[in-house]
């Protein structure tokens, strides 16, 4: 079976041994006698233990600032089984019936939820209402109105509400977003983002329209247009887009096959976005300007990320994505530290937005304005 998951992680398998012994080198030459860390630790139980909740897992083995302390599942059979490999303990250990008892859990500070995109909007408030901080994954919710719903009752728990946006925290992604903000390839004028591959169990979850909310563009589209976002540096203002679905029997009504979308923002630069389930071997990032460009491949993939721009190679420190995702989402929850581009509910919000904006633009055929 294909899934998104099995995309990000091969993408980039023929270069994984690079990346490690990249990794190896970096952590080689870094300074051995530096102080062992002895501030907060965030104590998180994860939702969901699945393929990319067990990512989560291991990566946090190497987290300073973030800990995996307890777990969610409605499968006691991984709750035992992560109970062992983890050395979690009994007391830490829910269901889904019954997680909403963490409010009388004094030794978990975050919770986060790694389950079906349907489910996260009731998890994350059941999470808010016991107190905890939420992480969820991506997309935050099926629409803008769900997501605003979840927002409000974390502001209303006083708790904050973070969203898996791992890309964000990624050296040489940021390392672009650096040089456009520096100005170093002029005025932006257009971005390309292509994310896609073969779906394969046609069974899966993510082909199923009640759990995933849609199809390619809920799951992998959402990388090209939160991506869109971050490397132009502006807000869209408008949005076409257009379905192309070859295989009705696998994609039902619901399930997007394809769909390329069209982003115009007020400066006057465009982004030509596509997202598949049918396409394999997609996942590249291209940024012009009137001074220079940038071009990422992978762009979003869990193996190395690799690019280019006008003046060389990307040669910034490779990183495990969700161990320095965690350390940077605990000093976001226990110190307030402001990333250099948000993760926070707000920031998925306006990505909702736009994805309801795609739909309705796919439906009616017509230029969608936006107003995010």
């Amino acid at each position: 079976m294909n899934t998104r998951r099995d995309f990000l992680r091969n993408i980039g398998a023929s270069a994984l041994m690079l990346q490690l012994n990249s990794l190896t080198t970096f952590a080689d030459s870094s300074d051995h006698h530096e102080q062992p860390y002895q501030g907060k630790v965030l104590r998180v139980a994860i939702m969901g233990l699945g393929g990319y909740g067990t990512r989560v897992a291991e990566a946090m083995k190497d987290c300073t600032k973030a800990k995996l302390v307890g777990v969610i599942s409605g499968t006691p059979s991984k709750i035992k089984d992560w109970q062992a490999k983890y050395n979690i303990p009994e007391k830490n250990c829910y269901n889904y019936d019954n997680f909403d008892q963490v409010k009388n859990n004094p030794d978990i500070d975050a919770i986060y939820v790694i389950t079906p995109n349907a489910l996260h909007h009731s998890q994350v408030i059941r999470v808010a209402i016991a107190g905890k901080h939420a992480i969820c994954e991506k997309p935050m919710a099926l629409n803008a109105r769900e997501g605003q719903e979840m927002i409000d009752a974390c502001k209303k728990a006083d708790v904050k509400l973070l969203v898996g946006y791992r890309m964000h925290f990624e050296p040489r992604t940021l390392e672009v977003i650096r040089m456009r903000n520096a100005g170093e390839f002029g005025k932006v004028m257009f971005f390309q983002g292509q994310c896609g591959f073969k779906a394969g169990d046609p069974k899966q979850w993510r082909l199923n329209k009640a759990l995933a909310g849609g199809g390619s563009m809920m799951d992998i589209g959402i990388y090209a247009l939160n991506g869109a976002r971050y490397m132009v540096g502006e807000e869209p203002v408008w949005v076409t887009a257009q379905e192309t679905k070859t295989d009705p029997v696998k994609f039902k009504d619901g399930v997007d096959e394809t769909i390329q979308f069209q982003l115009g923002f007020a400066s006057g630069a465009v982004a030509s976005c596509l997202s598949s389930y049918n396409i394999n071997h997609l996942d590249r990032f291209f940024l012009s300007g009137d001074k220079g460009f940038a071009e990422m491949q992978p762009s979003t993939g869990y193996g190395p990320i690799r690019g280019r721009t006008h003046q060389g190679e990307l040669t910034q420190p490779l990183t495990i994505h969700q161990t320095v995702q965690m350390d940077e989402m605990a000093d976001i929850i226990l110190t307030n530290k402001k990333p250099e581009v948000p993760v926070n509910g707000e920031e998925a919000l306006k990505d909702l937005k736009i994805i309801d904006a795609i739909y309705q633009a796919v439906k009616t055929g017509k230029k969608v304005p936006l107003t995010i």
